[in-house]
């Protein structure tokens, strides 16, 4: 019998399979740890975004096989502690690109067509607001993709089928019908930039002062990677300067801002609360493969290739 602790609720299709699996218990931890005789016994452990799964918590459970995130961002799971005590990190690769990249468009389109204000406006019975409407269309404007992996793609060919010119900066050129160029010229060429690039010690605050000093006036950017790769001080002070037109964003920051943030209540800001992976169907299938998985790897069995993501620390 094996043992697996749930840090977060998921999805109801994947609590099923855990529920007939005659050969593992389940714990929970959604208000707290259970005890240590419990933690002792424990072989996996399933998270979702916000559930730490830390060098504390590994201490806690010895015989820890297995540390697991329906997702795909690790952020939440100490991956070189876990890599170091031989734990396999499992995550969903690839699981959330397509919804990522709608909620990226989405959130462009939002702000090219000023749709949020629009919107407010008859919600507030303003239809005289009509009269002093501005917005424009994504079509025929430049876009660049920083980064194009699987979720930059995806934005890419959405935005060719919207008419859009596509230019992208990555660590290397790839084989796509897009050109490849330098982020300096990714910044001053593009009408509306869209972030997807990995954090790390190199994009951190990728997007500064000097970056942006650099986009054309009017530049709208959207970042559903996350939220210090670009430099908040900075961010702020082009929207209220009218350097950029729009900030959209759907990234984690920690604590929660609130609604009073400078960034937050700017009328030229569009945050979601990191929801572009929360539809139904991306949902479901993130906690049906990663519980899978993990009942492989706890059964001897091959999981799905390449869902163990320190495979080569390990």
């Amino acid at each position: 019998m094996k043992n697996i602790l749930l840090l977060e609720t998921i999805a109801e299709e994947a609590n099923q399979l855990l529920s007939g699996a005659k050969d593992v218990e389940v714990f929970t931890a959604f208000t707290g740890l259970p005890p240590a005789e419990v933690l002792s016994k424990i072989d996996a452990v399933i998270t979702r975004g916000l559930g730490q799964v830390n060098q504390q918590l590994m201490e806690a459970c010895p015989q820890l096989v297995v540390a697991a995130r329906c997702g795909v961002g690790l952020d939440n799971v100490d991956v070189a502690e876990a890599s170091r005590r031989k734990i396999k990190v499992v995550n969903a690769p690839g699981s959330n690109a397509a919804t990522v990249a709608e909620h990226t468009i989405a959130l462009m389109l939002m702000l090219q067509r000023n749709l949020y204000q629009a919107l407010n406006d008859v919600k507030s019975g303003n239809w005289a607001a009509r009269s002093t409407f501005k917005s424009d269309e994504v079509g025929e404007k430049t876009l660049g993709v920083l980064g194009l992996g699987n979720i930059g793609l995806k934005v890419a060919k959405i935005a060719e089928a919207l008419g859009m010119r596509v230019i992208y900066w990555s660590k290397s050129p790839k084989d796509v019908p897009y050109q490849y160029v330098s982020k300096g010229e990714l910044l001053a060429s593009s009408d509306l930039i869209s972030i997807h690039v990995p954090l790390t010690a190199e994009t951190s605050n990728l997007i500064n002062a000097e970056a942006l000093s650099k986009v054309k006036p009017n530049c709208i950017i959207v970042n559903t990677a996350r939220a210090q790769i670009v430099d908040k001080a900075a961010l702020v002070d082009a929207l209220n300067t009218g350097k950029l037109a729009g900030y959209g964003a759907d990234v984690p920051t920690s604590p929660a801002p609130t609604a009073d943030d400078e960034l937050i209540s700017h009328p030229k800001a569009l945050i979601t609360a990191h929801v572009s992976s929360l539809t139904a169907t991306t949902y479901k299938n993130m906690c049906v493969s990663t519980v899978n998985n993990v009942l492989a790897i706890l059964r001897g069995q091959e999981p799905m290739s390449g869902c163990i993501f320190n495979l080569k620390d390990l």
